[in-house]
């Protein structure tokens, strides 16, 4: 019950948060922007659509992860409300599993709005989405979530300026260790090899999280999700889930080691 009463003072403070509706809105303006841009494209006005408010979805969506995470400690620690928490009958690691939870709630909530916006564009123009659709929202969410409790982790020690740019940092990187181990396999160096290749198994790979072009091709041609990916379209699901689930574990838990030894006095 105390998780329950953090997480959801933390939901009311986050949604008091300008940043929030200055992102938010921004990414209801791009979706409905996306349908105008449509019109120029003739027979491929869905996937512009689609790729453009997936897109939109999932960078306004990581932003708010970040700038929001990276406050939730730190403001607590800032405005010295820190002491009165903890010098209740609750221990530390509930305090950071109830800002944690309240911050995905209200990611939860702003993805369902920027959902509605986008299918409501989609409908606009003629067409349907199908339940591969929202195969690919939930890994944008689980997306959301591991970059959350990152925001969480630097939140512990850090400062919000430095916080922001180690997430950030993170995110980009995470969609490059791809890139990252294949021009590291090609290098002359044996140090870059080995360390190109260690990269890419200990720093998460967010592209694990995007399926994108794949459901737009389903939407688009009005096929399923097996059809597409050869029958492993749950299967994908399932490990992408796991994996974000896994990394996103072990993250929190470097966040409540630290939290548990910092000195507050």
């Amino acid at each position: 019950m105390r998780e329950l009463a953090i997480a959801f003072n933390t939901f009311r403070e986050c949604i008091r948060d300008r940043i929030l509706y200055n992102l938010l809105i921004f990414a209801i303006l791009i979706i409905g922007l996306s349908g105008i841009l449509s019109t120029l494209s003739i027979g491929e006005q869905v996937r512009i659509i689609l790729n453009i408010g997936l897109a939109a979805i999932e960078i306004f969506g990581v932003m708010m992860a970040i700038f929001l995470g990276i406050g939730l400690v730190y403001k607590e620690i800032d405005r010295r409300t820190i002491y009165t928490i903890l010098s209740k009958p609750i221990k530390r690691y509930q305090f950071l599993v109830g800002k944690f939870s309240g911050l995905l709630f209200t990611l939860l909530v702003n993805l369902i709005i920027m959902t509605a916006g986008l299918v409501g564009v989609v409908y606009l123009m003629g067409w349907h989405v199908n339940s591969t659709f929202f195969y690919c929202l939930w890994l944008i969410f689980m997306e959301f979530v591991l970059i959350t409790s990152l925001a969480l982790l630097f939140s512990c020690f850090s400062t919000p300026t430095l916080s922001a740019i180690f997430t950030l940092s993170f995110f980009v990187i995470g969609h490059l260790t791809e890139d990252i181990k294949f021009f590291g396999s090609r290098s002359e160096n044996p140090f870059l090899q080995k360390a190109s290749t260690i990269l890419y198994y200990i720093l998460p790979n967010l592209e694990n999280f995007n399926i994108k072009a794949l459901v737009i091709d389903t939407i688009v041609r009005g096929l399923y999700f097996e059809d597409v990916s050869a029958g492993v379209g749950l299967k994908l699901i399932l490990f992408s889930t796991l994996y974000g689930l896994f990394y996103t574990a072990i993250i929190f838990l470097l966040a409540v080691i630290i939290f548990e030894k910092r000195d507050f006095k």
